[in-house]
């Protein structure tokens, strides 16, 4: 019955290209089309033309249904798994931008001696990130546990040739000493040496440094002469 239909249809169609007034023809195809029983075969790759035939003319709209739904669960379940990612990067990188830059001001006379070691302050402060560097105290507070790593450079200068070139500066952590540099000497009017060291910290440890009793620093007349850094390598999971 559909096939001999559908032969209808098709004639009439046909005889539609060789009759004036087009738009009465038109109007009795639509009407046979909607009158057609029964469905179309999905076998024959209709173009899905649904001028006539809402129902079932569109033989893949299961099929896209089906697709459009698998790509929407798809898609929730991707962003979630973003979320995931991106919640565990947070935590991961919390508190990570952990960085200090500092240095001794200029001052006409000499840094010490002083009876007692005495952390130095470095009072101009160029980086202050996480806020774990006091310039009042001149000691590091570790936000968070990691791997730190600090550099510093010392520098003195007495000015007359035969003078006595005098300093010990260490660097402390939790008061235990680190690193040191030291000149003792009469042949150099001046000098200065640096350090790098890596530490591994707990959150709350401290770092300073320290200027030894009896030691001074002579002739810091120039701004970042004197310098203490650190920054964050890498965070622990302690924390």
């Amino acid at each position: 019955m559909v096939a001999l239909s559908l032969m209808s249809v098709w004639g009439l169609l046909c005889l539609c290209t060789t009759v004036h007034g087009m738009g009465s023809n038109i109007d009795i195809l639509a009407q046979t089309a909607i009158n057609l029983p029964g469905t179309l075969s999905c076998g024959v790759n209709w173009g899905c033309d649904c001028a006539f035939r809402q129902k079932d003319c569109c033989c893949g709209a299961k099929q896209f249904t089906a697709l459009e739904d698998s790509i929407y669960t798809r898609l929730v379940a991707f962003r979630m798994e973003l979320h995931d990612v991106e919640m565990q990067t947070e935590a991961l990188t919390k508190n990570t931008h952990i960085a200090f830059s500092a240095s001794m001001a200029a001052r006409s006379g000499s840094f010490g001696p002083f009876t007692t070691n005495v952390p130095i302050p470095y009072t101009l402060i160029a980086t202050n990130d996480g806020n774990g560097y006091n310039p009042a105290l001149g000691i590091f507070t570790a936000p968070r546990a990691g791997v730190y790593s600090f550099a510093y450079t010392v520098y003195s200068s007495v000015g007359t040739t035969g003078a006595r070139l005098y300093h010990n500066i260490q660097l402390m952590l939790n008061g235990e000493v680190v690193a040191s540099t030291w000149e003792d000497n009469r042949e150099d009017t001046e000098d200065s040496g640096s350090q790098v060291v890596v530490l591994q910290m707990r959150r709350g440890c401290q770092v300073y440094m320290e200027m030894v009793s009896g030691r001074s620093l002579a002739g810091n007349t120039r701004n970042a002469y004197n310098h203490f850094s650190g920054y964050l390598v890498y965070p622990d999971d302690e924390d």
